[in-house]
């Protein structure tokens, strides 16, 4: 059965001797999506990391649907269903763009390949061309694209809009509101364009020096605008969202 839920119970996590991430709670069912905000440093990165088995656990839990997974190496957590986009976009620049996607298919069905160019038709077009022939953009929608040719129910993006050009940043962010509305896609978006978060995210989570801050719903967060202020420096209003 498709992975239901992910969730992180008072984690604590890092690497070798450093501790980045103390006693952090978040969780993300299908269909939900769920933000992470904070400094650079801040314990972003190691949290989704902690989730996927490449951080060191500390302390806490790992659940998958209330099971602990804590002590799964990465390649079985993948297995559940836990997709990741990281900020490196892993690609194959020797490959062509159908060649990366079907690597990603691990003898599942073609038809995921119609679904990945439905998606990004940009990579429909470049189908032929390697991945180093791609721009930023496209790699990222390549990127993004690979991930779900293993059939994910929940995705974990690690700032996937990083260097990209707003008009290409807003047809990634358009992809992935898709998957998650008609796909039922569980998301949980790391991301340091901080009014896209509360745009697309129900609930967010910020960071502060690998602490919990604030965890809970998006609209609790306008309404306490002091909180990105001195998290993040985030000194403007927060605007209401429009849609």
């Amino acid at each position: 059965m498709p992975l239901s839920e992910l969730t992180l119970v008072n984690v604590s996590a890092g690497y070798g001797g450093t501790t980045v991430l103390e006693d952090v709670s978040i969780s993300v069912k299908r269909g939900e999506r769920v933000g992470i905000v904070g400094r650079n440093g801040a314990g972003k990165t190691t949290t989704l990391a902690a989730a996927l088995g490449f951080a060191e656990l500390r302390s806490g839990t790992v659940l998958a649907d209330r099971i602990s997974i804590s002590s799964y190496r990465p390649f079985r957590r993948a297995r559940l269903g836990i997709g990741y986009v990281p900020q490196t976009r892993d690609i194959f620049p020797s490959l062509t763009v159908e060649e990366n996607l079907e690597a990603g298919l691990n003898g599942r069905s073609r038809s995921h390949l119609d679904e990945a160019y439905a998606m990004f038709p940009r990579l429909f077009e470049r189908r032929s061309n390697g991945g180093s022939e791609l721009s930023g953009g496209e790699q990222q929608m390549l990127s993004i694209a690979r991930a779900f040719m293993n059939d994910v129910s929940l995705m974990l993006l690690d700032e996937p809009l990083e260097g990209l050009a707003p008009i290409v940043a807003d047809e990634v962010m358009d992809a992935i509101r898709r998957l998650s509305v008609n796909k039922g896609l569980g998301c949980i978006l790391v991301e340091q364009h901080v009014e896209t978060v509360l745009q697309f995210c129900s609930r967010v989570l910020v960071l502060d020096r690998g602490n919990s801050v604030f965890y809970g719903d998006v609209s609790e967060l306008r309404a306490k605008p002091e909180i990105l202020e001195s998290a993040i420096g985030l000194r403007r209003e927060l605007s209401t969202p429009t849609h």
